[in-house]
């Protein structure tokens, strides 16, 4: 099965390219103007074992928001094209993921139903160029274009960098796990409602 999307979103604000291949090797190219921004997208690439590509051209004379919403955006389209009927795949994953004194918790559903509970508490405003209010709005615009439900939990950390970082790698691990193929269920939608 080709689980690939290729997907532009084009607006007065930002112009965005998301390619990815959901069964790929971690291989990334990412261009977002944001050098913190790209950094946390190869964690999803690389602990997703997703290979992706992203560029995005926003208007960051403003600010980061357009820039940094519109790239979870269509990273959702892009993930939710990928992925199809989600026929076979394992549908929930979770993960702990530590970086020094930070720890997170991710977990979420592959389930159709948009949905973020996001319980953290950044210990600075900014890490580099990035607003660490936008790491919210970079899931809410994944999470309702890509019919997930995500729950992310910082349960420690004192470094924003380190709680920043586990969180999208958490994330990543998750991912990877609940769009893992299900060897017991292949075939099938894994929903007792039939499709999801």
């Amino acid at each position: 099965m080709n689980r690939t999307a290729d997907l532009r979103r084009d607006t007065q604000e930002t112009k965005i390219r998301v390619a990815l291949d959901l069964d790929g090797s971690g291989r990334a190219q990412l261009s977002t103007g944001i050098g913190f921004l790209d950094h946390m997208l190869d964690q999803i690439a690389r602990h997703g074992l997703i290979d992706l590509t992203i560029e995005a051209q926003g208007d960051l004379h403003i600010d980061g928001h357009h820039t940094v919403e519109d790239v979870g955006i269509t990273l959702g389209q892009a993930f939710a094209k990928a992925l199809g009927d989600k026929r076979g795949i394992t549908r929930y994953g979770y993960a702990y993921v530590p970086l020094d004194e930070a720890l997170s918790r991710v977990v979420l559903d592959c389930s159709g139903r948009p949905g973020l509970h996001m319980d953290v508490r950044f210990s600075a405003a900014s890490i580099g160029q990035l607003d660490t209010q936008l790491v919210f709005e970079f899931f809410q615009g994944f999470v309702n274009h890509a019919g997930v439900t995500l729950h992310i939990d910082n349960l420690k950390g004192v470094n924003a960098h380190h709680q920043c970082e586990t969180i999208f790698k958490a994330f990543a691990r998750a991912l990877r796990m609940a769009i893992t193929p299900d060897a017991r269920a292949a075939g099938t939608i894994p929903s007792t409602k039939g499709s999801l």
